[in-house]
């Protein structure tokens, strides 16, 4: 089986390469996924996120190893499994980052990188229903609502942050992202919207595009340096499949590396360990793993506006049963309608603390609503301190590997984590919260000191879905570096690495957008293309963010 280009793994990046490196009729590509095709009602009513992402069938169901700075927990790390991948079982927020992460890459040497030259392939694949502007695009084949922020526990939270002293932010992915405001998801006409229906749709559509599900990649291929192909299994037979032109590998920030260190590519020594033969000595893969570390804030509600009541029959079967008709109402929300990105502190340029509220608590550890009216509020760290690895269990594919996350590892972590907390309390003491804020049922109301504090963060943090940085971006003269700037594998020829395992550093926000983002832009390089021209925007940076947290 001869193709131009072999694909590994139909996640959020795949499908964009698949689109866009397909539009030459000339190519031929073959689209390798481990899962099987995206067909179920779960995966498309945005309200049934819980449901698909806590099953088995379009999820690896990873689980980190006992996590030292955890009380030894292992902790659930889905990732999509399916067509569309982690687009398919994500939360469906579409948030960019900061402009100042991407400045960040390009000062590590990643030349081209910087927010200006990435931001018109944002613009590219967006499809907003708010319509073209300057940070924003409407013809692009990724959809995107934004959230209803008018209902009353929304409305509150947005009005608290306010009397807090905090901005308002109409666009949290436009100008000014530090702030209160909307929350933008991947959706359409209430519908999730994943890189799948968005991008592969319209590649099968040409013929040129081949699909096999059910296919787990074994190993990339080589003829000396050069990668020439993919071992994968398919029905319990082992295939190969050759590529003329590039193996591209978007697996994502578990896989890709794993399948690296299967090909032979990683830490010599740990290779020769397990007795795989050693293709090329590169210490970076697998190391970097970064992720925003979660924990959550729940309270009581002292109103009857939450949504819990249409958690339950027979309110969710009217909710579901409307969603079956007309696409709409409740069930058309993944409820994660509106945010916060705020500074923990002074000295701090750009927001380094994610507030995501809900207007429902979920028992700790699982999908299950606290059975009363009550909400929550997710504090993720943006710029963890804190890294973890993806290792090799054993030289055999089918084998997952070891994923140590090291969440909380570091004092500035920990402290980030408890101001965060402090904050969220804060805000529940405004005025337009006052009403609804009832008893605190995590962290609770006797933990209050720095070490209870950090006691229940150990308890309950758990993964921000954001898993990046194992296959780290960075000029050859970075030990770190696994890929350059054009995402080449350092010292392999026709090897690429397109997902959010390139990541130099993560970014300040959900990772699914800027990973459609990634393969957007290196679509163009793959293709010989010159790159976009770079934007000339302004963003918003609080002018005294030295001296003061907000």
């Amino acid at each position: 089986m001869d193709y131009d280009y072999v694909i590994v793994g139909a996640g959020s990046a795949g499908c964009v390469l698949a689109n866009r490196l397909g539009a030459d009729p000339a190519v031929r590509i073959l689209l390798l996924e481990a899962g099987p095709a995206d067909e179920s009602w779960t995966i498309d009513m945005p309200s049934a996120v819980g449901i698909v992402v806590g099953g088995t069938r379009y999820n690896w169901s990873y689980s980190s190893e006992p996590e030292p700075y955890l009380d030894g927990r292992r902790i659930a790390t889905p990732r999509g499994r399916t067509l569309g991948g982690s687009s398919s079982i994500n939360g469906m927020v579409y948030i960019r980052g900061h402009a100042r992460d991407y400045d960040g890459w390009a000062e590590q040497g990643c030349d081209g990188w910087n927010y200006q030259c990435v931001l018109p392939y944002f613009i590219r694949s967006e499809n907003h229903a708010n319509g073209a502007d300057d940070y924003h695009g409407a013809a692009g084949h990724l959809h995107v609502t934004p959230g209803n922020i008018d209902t009353p526990l929304c409305a509150a939270f947005v009005a608290a942050g306010e009397e807090a002293g905090y901005g308002r932010s109409s666009d949290l992915n436009g100008h000014r992202q530090e702030g209160f405001g909307p929350v933008d998801r991947t959706t359409r006409q209430g519908r999730r919207w994943s890189t799948s229906r968005g991008y592969l749709s319209e590649a099968l559509g040409r013929g040129n595009v081949t699909v096999a599900t059910g296919a787990l990649a074994l190993r990339v291929v080589f003829e000396g340096d050069r990668a020439v192909g993919v071992e994968y299994e398919q029905n319990g037979q082992a295939l190969t499949a050759r590529a003329s032109r590039e193996v591209l590998l978007t697996a994502g920030a578990i896989n890709s590396p794993h399948l690296l260190l299967l090909s032979g590519i990683g830490p010599a020594d740990e290779l020769r360990q397990l007795g795989i033969a050693v293709k090329h000595d590169l210490p970076g893969v697998g190391r970097r793993l970064n992720d925003h570390p979660d924990s959550v804030v729940q309270f009581m509600c002292k109103a009857p506006v939450s949504i819990y009541p249409w958690t339950r029959a027979p309110g969710k079967w009217w909710i579901g049963a409307r969603w079956f008709v007309n696409h709409d109402g409740l069930a058309a929300s993944n409820h994660f309608e509106a945010g916060a990105f705020i500074r923990s502190r002074a000295g701090v340029e750009h927001p380094d603390l994610q507030l995501t509220f809900m207007p429902l608590a979920v028992q700790p550890g699982s999908v299950a609503p606290v059975p009363d009216h009550a909400f929550q509020v997710h504090i993720d760290l943006m710029r963890p301190t804190s890294l973890g690895s993806v290792t090799l269990r054993s030289a055999e594919a089918r084998q997952a590997p070891r994923i140590l996350f090291n969440y909380l590892q570091t004092e500035r972590d920990r402290a980030d984590m408890r101001a965060g907390v402090r904050l969220v309390r804060e805000l529940m003491r405004q005025p337009s919260m006052r009403g609804l804020a009832g008893q605190e049922l995590t962290p609770g109301p006797l933990a209050h000191s720095d070490d209870e504090l950090d006691a229940w963060a150990r308890r309950v943090t758990e993964t921000g879905y954001h898993a990046s940085g194992t296959c780290k971006m960075g000029p050859a003269n970075d030990p770190e570096a696994v890929v350059d700037p054009q995402l080449r594998v350092h010292g392999l020829l026709g090897l690429r690495v397109v997902d959010a395992s390139i990541m130099p550093s993560i970014v300040s926000g959900n990772t699914n957008a800027p990973t459609v983002m990634i393969a957007e832009k290196a679509s163009d390089m793959i293709r010989g293309m010159p790159p976009l021209p770079a934007a000339s925007v302004p963003v918003w940076l609080h002018p005294q963010w030295q001296y003061q947290q907000r």
